[in-house]
């Protein structure tokens, strides 16, 4: 007879390091031991193992066990016991020699995931060449959250008490149905006293009570948004993909302040209103736009929507993973990650702000959720709308070519028009120096700007996004500079916490008296402006204006971000000095001017979508600005106004900049012409590193439209002691990148003191 999972892995939980083990007593017992049965193999089970395995492991199915895809289950491997993921079944060959195959030990509870979410998980896998047990590992890693404990309430046994009083019979009459201390109390009209005392004689016992999560459910037709003739007319568009019944993957291309939220809120009514098994998921890149659009939610649908993101409590993050995969949760807000929530039926994908870079998964598997959301938009039949002011150029690319739908918002909503937009040429006009002769970073026009504003009584938003005060801190009598250890990052300083800090690794220490180097005393410097830098400088050159940082050192969580939000709507701020923590999503009716302090810092570098990015930030931050009934400016500081990126935002001819940016992306055969891909090599050893990477660049397959770069070191070529090379490889886009790499990667063994990232569509070249 088999024991009950809850005998063979009741002991058993997750260690450190996050991966399931059993309790000693259980590792020692056999799978027979688990499940007794002479009888022959009939079913052989795929499962993957949550280890850095490179395929599925086949496991002989006991007989009494029934299994189905997307279950969990625990398998041995090796000496050990470990978790897995059912992923498919077979039957064996009657004469199939299954001596060596390894028996399933024990089926789980945990909520089976649904076949849409388990093949999109091992598809993406395949996608980053992720070995699919890490990747799985990562998306159930909310089930390695314990339980929360089962309330306890109370119910009768039977007995009578010894002495009967009214206060006994109140409790009798109410403990019909098990109930809580305190709630049984407090319907019986009695102290917790009597019950406690009615416990102790006997006539009541403690129980586990079933817990039943409670989901709000969100009501399509709560309030519907009163849409214009633009958004109405975009909305049937919508209405019309969505009628389709099969993927339809849409770009929602809209001027800031367009009202693009309204419309696809509306679509997002539709899908729950049309199918009541349906789930809708709607990405943001950045938790603090979170906090803006789950209040617009909320207000739409009538209940507070399930966020998912990572600053939720453990207890929430199991809670909302089991109810999606139930089906029970319907509308999810989150980060990307919540792209790897175990869903249902997914009716719809809304990508906001789907230019961003945000979107980009930099650690561990790294992935672009806009792309990975339009392919499980078409294994889920879904519509898909990826919303933006500022298009990435491959979306712009699809639409432009038929791929995607494409509908436009042009005008901004109700009475609100784009601010005008003007450059100051920071070579024919720079500033002037301080009173005591410092340094200052605003020109006297902008200043001149900032005065008419605050004299209005409107407010301003300053954008550089750079944190801290300076970027650079730098030795006046020897000329060192300051720089994390055993790594090649400058270190920033912040002078609001004294500290200098590596925002690469992590590093922070007390700013120096004397330079570490050559010992000079009261010699450092600091180099260039950070947000804090110009924080100074306005609250010395407008002492009466009430001057805040919005960066993600200033609003670190959630809370603080949406309480800065709410002070800056509520105009007890006059001047926002901010990065790119405030540069999209927001809407400030009486922000008016926006001015870009460094206009050109985004150009810098070697990175092929520096233009890009440049103009999406730059747009999103002039259109800022006079949103409401009052007419907005931005102001741009830069040292190059001829560049492509300031004359389209002077302009405001983006098509032109973006013919300008694509010719010159098809020329080179780079995205969205072209693929690429990215591996890392890093390792302790630099001799080692460098000999093995010759090594590998003599095993580069010879392949037809497959070009690779390298090996050469990266421009951050030490990293917490660790040196680091890259290869770039360029691929034709009817070109297998992924089985190019695949399989020049098989032709060599790496040493195992050398790792390895492979990073497929690279948005970093550090």
């Amino acid at each position: 007879m088999a024991l009950s999972v809850c005998e063979a892995v009741s002991a058993s939980g997750y260690d450190k390091a996050g991966d399931f083990v059993l309790d000693a007593k259980t590792m020692s017992l056999a799978a027979s031991d688990l499940f007794e049965s002479t009888e022959k193999v009939t079913l052989i089970a795929k499962v993957v193992v949550l280890a850095p395995m490179a395929e599925a492991l086949d496991y002989a199915v006991p007989a009494g066990m029934v299994l189905q895809a997307g279950e969990h289950v625990i398998v041995p491997l090796g000496h050990a016991k470990v978790r897995g993921l059912v992923i498919g079944f077979e039957t064996p060959e009657p004469d199939e020699d299954l001596s060596r195959v390894k028996t399933v030990v024990a089926r789980l509870d945990d909520p089976i995931v649904p076949e849409a979410s388990l093949n999109f998980w091992l598809w993406a896998a395949g996608w980053t060449l992720t070995p699919p047990g890490v990747f799985l590992n990562g998306c159930i890693r909310a089930l390695k959250i314990p339980r929360a404990a089962p309330k306890q309430g109370y119910v009768l046994t039977g007995e009578q008490p010894a002495r009967l009083t009214k206060a006994r019979q109140a409790v009798l009459d109410t403990a019909l149905v098990p109930m809580g201390l305190g709630d049984l109390a407090l319907a019986a009209g009695v102290s917790t006293g009597v019950v406690t005392a009615l416990e102790k004689e006997g006539v009541l016992q403690k129980v586990d009570l079933a817990r039943e999560e409670v989901y709000p459910q969100p009501d399509p037709d709560f309030a519907p948004a009163r849409l214009n003739d633009s958004q109405a007319a975009a909305h049937q568009l919508l209405q019309m993909e969505q009628a389709k019944h099969a993927f339809a993957p849409v770009l929602l291309d809209g001027v800031t302040g367009s009202g693009k939220t309204e419309v696809y809120l509306e679509s997002v009514a539709d899908v729950l209103r049309a199918d009541p098994e349906a789930q809708v998921l709607i990405l943001l890149p950045e938790i603090a736009l979170t906090q803006a659009v789950l209040g617009r939610l909320e207000a739409r649908f009538g209940v507070e929507v399930a966020q998912w993101h990572a600053n939720i409590s453990n207890g929430n993050r199991r809670r909302i993973w089991e109810g999606v995969a139930s089906g029970k949760v319907r509308l999810v807000v989150g980060a990307r990650s919540a792209l790897f929530l175990p869903y249902r039926r997914l009716g719809l994908i809304v990508v906001d702000e789907e230019h961003d870079g945000s979107y980009k998964q930099e650690e561990g598997a790294r992935y672009h959720a806009r792309d990975l959301a339009v392919f499980r938009a078409r294994l889920d039949g879904a519509l898909v709308i990826l919303a933006s002011a500022t298009p990435s150029l491959e979306s712009l690319t699809n639409a432009e070519k038929g791929r995607y739908a494409w509908i436009r918002l042009e005008q901004r909503h109700g009475t609100a028009v784009l601010p005008d937009i003007a450059l100051i040429d920071m070579k024919a006009h720079p500033p002037e120096k301080g009173p005591n002769g410092e340094t200052r970073w605003l020109s006297d026009r902008l200043a001149g700007d900032i005065l008419a504003t605050l004299k209005r009584g409107e407010q301003t938003l300053l954008f550089l996004n750079r944190r801290g005060y300076a970027p650079l801190v730098l030795c006046k009598a020897c000329g060192e500079k300051m720089t994390s250890p055993k790594t090649d990052s400058w270190l920033v300083e912040h002078r609001a916490s004294g500290r200098l800090v590596c925002h690469l690794t992590g590093f922070s220490m007390r700013k120096p008296k004397t330079c570490p180097h050559c010992g000079a005393q009261d010699s450092l410097i600091s180099v260039g402006p950070g947000v804090e830098r110009i924080l100074e400088e306005v609250r010395s050159r407008f002492p009466e204006a009430r001057a805040e940082v919005f960066s993600s050192d200033t609003t670190p969580d959630a809370a603080s971000s949406a309480s800065l939000i709410k002070r800056i709507e509520d105009n007890e701020v006059d001047i926002v000095i901010a990065t790119q923590a405030a540069a999209k999503g927001h809407n400030f009716p009486n922000l008016t001017l926006v001015g870009i302090v460094d206009a050109d810092l985004g150009l810098k570098g070697g990175d092929l979508r520096a233009a890009e990015r440049t103009f999406q930030l730059l747009a999103q931050a002039t259109g800022r600005a006079g949103r409401k009934l009052k007419p907005g400016k931005a102001v741009l500081q830069t040292y190059a106004p001829e560049h492509p990126v300031m004359q389209a935002l002077q302009h405001q001819d983006r098509d032109a900049f973006y013919a300008y940016e694509s010719m010159s992306r098809e020329v080179a055969k780079f995205p969205p012409y072209g693929r690429l891909a990215a591996l890392i090599l890093t390792a302790k050893d630099q001799n080692l590193l460098n000999k093995f990477s010759r090594e590998l660049a003599l095993f580069i397959p010879n392949t037809e439209g497959v070009d690779v770069y390298g090996p050469a070191d990266a421009p951050l070529a030490l990293v917490r002691g660790q040196w680091r090379k890259r290869f770039l490889v360029r691929a034709d886009r009817n070109r297998d990148l992924q089985a190019f790499v695949s399989h020049w990667l098989a032709a060599i063994k790496r040493p195992n003191a050398i790792r390895l990232v492979v990073d497929i569509d690279p948005y970093s070249f550090l």
